[in-house]
């Protein structure tokens, strides 16, 4: 660990002793930038009750850049596309060295409560949200009982 610059030390033993509800961050052995993040669908959204195992690394020159985090469990979101890629305004353009790790895990989570098809990175889920909400939302259920356990 000493290797790691003193602020992601601290996130680091911050995420592991004290983890935002639903959600896990664990570093990997052999690359302390490298986490294996677990959030657990928010109640109440579509996502409710399903496990989303997702990857995040920090670059060497975070905290000037975003982290970068993607989904590995498959999800059917307006702003998460097929390879898992997140559009969510913080990891891009609104970034901010003041924002931590735990700030953007939450932000994701609360992504899952309130899809935005306005700015999708998914476009047919997008469209489907549009056209069908309650039908794209049972999707995301089913995709949820399906890849999220």
């Amino acid at each position: 660990m000493s290797s790691l610059p003193r602020r992601i030390f601290k996130e680091t033993q911050k995420l592991i002793t004290e983890p935002p509800p639903g959600i896990s961050a664990t570093p990997h052995e052999d690359n302390l930038r490298h986490f294996k993040v677990i959030i657990t669908g928010p109640a109440t959204s579509p996502y409710e009750n399903g496990i989303f195992n997702l990857e995040l690394f920090l670059p060497d020159n975070y905290p000037m850049v975003p982290p970068k985090v993607r989904f590995l469990t498959k999800i059917y979101h307006p702003n998460i596309d097929r390879l898992g890629r997140i559009c969510l305004d913080i990891l891009k353009d609104k970034w901010s060295p003041a924002l931590q790790i735990r700030t953007v895990l939450l932000s994701i989570q609360a992504l899952l409560s309130s899809p935005n098809p306005d700015d999708p990175l998914a476009n047919d889920v997008a469209e489907h949200w549009k056209k069908d909400e309650n039908g794209a939302i049972a999707k995301a259920r089913e995709w949820t009982q399906t890849h999220a356990k």
